[in-house]
């Protein structure tokens, strides 16, 4: 026969721990709060009981006046709700371009990512790989970035170069795109803007005496970015580095290829060099 234990049949009341006590209490109150949650009405589907045509036809009005947060609720509510389909495949393309117009540029990479690989031979997929440049080209440049006029070439390399190849990728798959004249001129932006990076670092290695840094940072950018404005600069921060490590067989060297095509900052460099001789004879 079953037995009740023995404190279970007395009436005396038993040492409950504090924290379990509290506990207890709390047990109603978290009720009350997920019944609360359960009851609370959800945000009517803007999608529900409609066709395709008629979602899409009210997301192309938010585009087409810039209210790109409904569209893309719009335009991801249609993908949800008629995965396949004509409009389907629109939507995906314009959430990536909605995306981009949002300043969203992460989202928009990925959604025209996803687009690129649903839809290999899409007869628009070329415009995929163009937005997707255009959201990774915009991703480090901020409104507040623009607004202190914060030097570009002092953004996140990383994106820059990532939109370097994005461009890349579509002028290499689709030479005779339509987009393929702006991707090249996208290119040469970002690759000057590597490149005057690039000067940014060796100029602040060589101002706090990290000479030989300076130095390969300059070379870096004379063997990788030969065509930008940015080569004359890196050779006179060569020369200059070059000084400073008492090299001055590459100093001059440095200086010769620098005299090539800027003569005057050759002599410049030259005049700086002579000043700094004659200064220990005349003190």
């Amino acid at each position: 026969m079953w037995m009740a234990a023995p404190d279970m049949l007395t009436d005396q009341p038993q040492d409950v721990p504090f924290a379990m006590l509290r506990a207890l209490r709390l047990v109603p109150l978290l009720a009350l709060l997920t019944l609360a949650a359960c009851a609370a009405p959800e945000e009517p589907d803007p999608t529900a009981g409609r066709s395709a045509e008629d979602i899409y036809s009210e997301a192309r009005g938010h585009l087409n006046s810039g209210n790109w947060q409904s569209a893309i609720e719009l335009l991801e509510g249609l993908e949800a709700r008629y995965p396949y389909g004509d409009h389907a495949q629109q939507a995906q393309l314009d959430i990536a371009y909605a995306y981009y117009k949002n300043a969203d540029h992460v989202s928009a990479v990925l959604a025209a990512e996803r687009f690129i690989k649903l839809h290999p031979r899409h007869e628009n997929v070329d415009y995929a790989y163009y937005l997707r440049g255009l959201a990774s080209f915009d991703q480090g440049s901020s409104s507040l970035q623009r607004f202190f006029k914060q030097n570009p070439a002092a953004r996140d390399p990383k994106v820059l170069r990532e939109a370097f190849d994005h461009f890349d990728e579509l002028i290499t798959r689709f030479p005779d795109s339509r987009y393929a004249p702006d991707a090249v001129q996208r290119m040469t932006h970002a690759r000057n803007l590597l490149a005057e990076h690039e000067i940014l670092v060796a100029d602040y290695y060589l101002r706090r005496g990290a000479h030989l840094a300076a130095v390969n940072r300059a070379q870096h950018v004379v063997e990788t970015y030969p065509q930008t404005g940015a080569v004359p600069q890196a050779l006179e921060m060569m020369v200059r580095g070059y000084r400073l490590l008492e090299l001055p067989d590459l100093a001059e060297d440095a200086l010769r290829v620098l005299a090539k095509n800027h003569p005057d900052r050759a002599a410049r460099l030259r005049a700086e060099a002579e000043r700094i001789t004659r200064a220990p004879d005349e003190s």
